[in-house]
């Protein structure tokens, strides 16, 4: 955070997506902030930095990660922005076909293949198979292949580090993992079935249900910058909201993933306090108006 030419100059971690794209490319500006952009292809590989270092003034941070930060009272604040999407989750857990038929209860007792315990997705995929199909994910061997963003965390009892140099989709390929939930180009290997039958269907029926999307990245500031300069957080939420709107989203399909405003996110904040919770993510409950102060519980309205 520095003055330059009259703006304040913000340390950033954004990723290059549509929504994002107008604050990069310079089709939304400010007059009294100017968006200093970390070289980061991939976000998420830099979350460690955003609540151990509290290097950036604005970045985006996984849900998950930011209910922990929370708990541990790391020094960053909650802007109510989602920045990545949410999308429900079913299709993110799969098993191989080539070793036998797998339903999610048969999950229990085996072997599934995870990032990391405190992953965003896997909150949701935890979440989704124990309250929408009855498995008991206390009993899962969740094998692990990276560290929490927030050191404090500790895995609970019923996960395992998988070996230096294992490879998650490979250890699936090979029948060392009964299971695992992947994304990108692995979910498209023809030998991996989802685990939750029709994603596809089931995801629609519980967004409608639930009333929202699984969130996955939201936007946060540094306290430092919240309490020094409420202004510049409130220009930053501006253009936020200018750039999703530049960048025509939401689509014609009426699915809005990247809701603005604290009522707007309320229902997927909550889900995501209470499969943090149940999972022994953070070490007690959150409420939705906690994470929020004066200043950021008025953003969107």
């Amino acid at each position: 955070m520095s003055e330059n030419s009259g703006r304040l100059k913000l340390h950033t971690l954004l990723g290059d997506y549509k929504n994002a794209m107008p604050l990069k490319n310079g089709q939304v500006t400010s007059s009294s902030v100017e968006l200093s952009f970390a070289d980061v292809k991939v976000p998420n590989t830099a979350f460690k930095r955003v609540v151990r270092d509290i290097e950036f003034d604005v970045a985006e941070l996984a849900i998950a990660t930011f209910l922990q930060a929370k708990a541990w009272d790391k020094k960053i604040a909650l802007l109510p922005a989602v920045i990545v999407g949410g999308k429900a989750q079913h299709a993110s857990i799969v098993y191989n076909k080539e070793r036998g038929k797998l339903n999610p209860k048969d999950i229990v007792g085996r072997r599934v293949g995870i990032r990391a315990s405190s992953q965003t997705t896997v909150m949701w995929v935890r979440g989704i198979l124990k309250y929408d199909y009855g498995v008991d994910v206390d009993n899962v061997k969740w094998i692990t292949f990276e560290d929490p963003h927030v050191p404090e965390y500790r895995d609970p009892p019923n996960c395992e580090r998988a070996a230096p140099g294992k490879k998650i989709k490979t250890m699936l390929d090979e029948g060392e993992l009964d299971a695992a939930c992947l994304g990108g180009d692995d979910l498209n290997d023809p030998k991996f079935l989802p685990l939750i039958p029709e994603p596809v269907a089931a995801a629609r029926e519980w967004c409608k249900r639930e009333q929202t999307l699984p969130i996955n990245h939201m936007l946060v500031v540094s306290q430092k910058l919240l309490r020094s300069n409420p202004d510049a957080v409130r220009e930053v939420f501006r253009m936020i909201s200018d750039a999703k709107k530049a960048s025509g989203m939401p689509t014609g399909d009426g699915v809005d993933a990247l809701k603005l405003g604290v009522e707007a996110n309320r229902k997927g904040i909550e889900i995501a306090i209470k499969y943090a919770t149940q999972q022994q993510l953070i070490p007690r409950s959150l409420t939705v108006d906690e994470l929020f102060d004066d200043v950021t519980r008025a953003l969107g309205k």
